[in-house]
């Protein structure tokens, strides 16, 4: 199994060593053509704009919008939800806008203002998944098709659309693998 990782800019260093960990393969995705033989991809936290003007530059993100629409699984997280989303609120940013739900961004506030909490995630077991924010957004609508796979303070964070998984949080910079090994499992689907 090849997973790709958009490596434009953001955390896919991290991404990519717990993928390691996991004995996965991993391909870096900068360009339409890196996605060629890769069974799902990875798109990370980071600068959501700096992300969407450079992924639409070099047709990247239109590359991605047809792949996943065709059933390549794509994993986003804080930033890569952003991209991911439909809808971005008081934003007509680039996007690769396959996920059905509207996205505040850096809702949580500013750097500062990150923090850590541990979320129940049902269907990853008993024991909650340490999250960590970093000038997360807020998912603050969901369309039909799209089920909340895990809240905090009553607003989805973790949410999936068929092969479409995006989290607001960095599982990533975490020892906790569970969301990556769903992920995988989406990809072996």
């Amino acid at each position: 199994m090849f997973i790709g990782v958009v490596t434009i800019q953001g955390d896919f260093a991290e991404h990519m060593e717990v993928l390691r960990r996991l004995n996965v393969q991993t391909k870096k995705v900068r360009l339409p053509e890196d996605l060629e033989g890769i069974d799902g991809v990875i798109i990370p936290g980071g600068e959501s704009t700096t992300l969407g003007i450079v992924g639409t530059r070099y047709g990247l993100f239109e590359a991605l919008r047809e792949q996943i629409e065709e059933g390549l699984p794509v994993f986003g997280t804080c930033a890569g939800a952003i991209v991911l989303a439909k809808t971005i609120l008081e934003s007509n940013q680039p996007r690769v806008g396959v996920l059905d739900i509207v996205i505040n961004r850096n809702a949580y506030g500013r750097q500062k203002d990150s923090f850590e909490a541990d979320i129940l995630v049902p269907k990853l077991g008993e024991v909650p998944i340490r999250s960590v924010f970093i000038r997360a957004p807020v998912i603050e609508g969901i369309g039909e098709g799209v089920e909340v796979v895990a809240k905090f303070e009553g607003k989805p964070v973790f949410v999936q659309q068929g092969k479409i998984i995006a989290t607001t949080f960095h599982p990533e910079l975490t020892d906790d693998t569970r969301i990556h090994r769903y992920f995988l499992r989406l990809c072996k689907s």
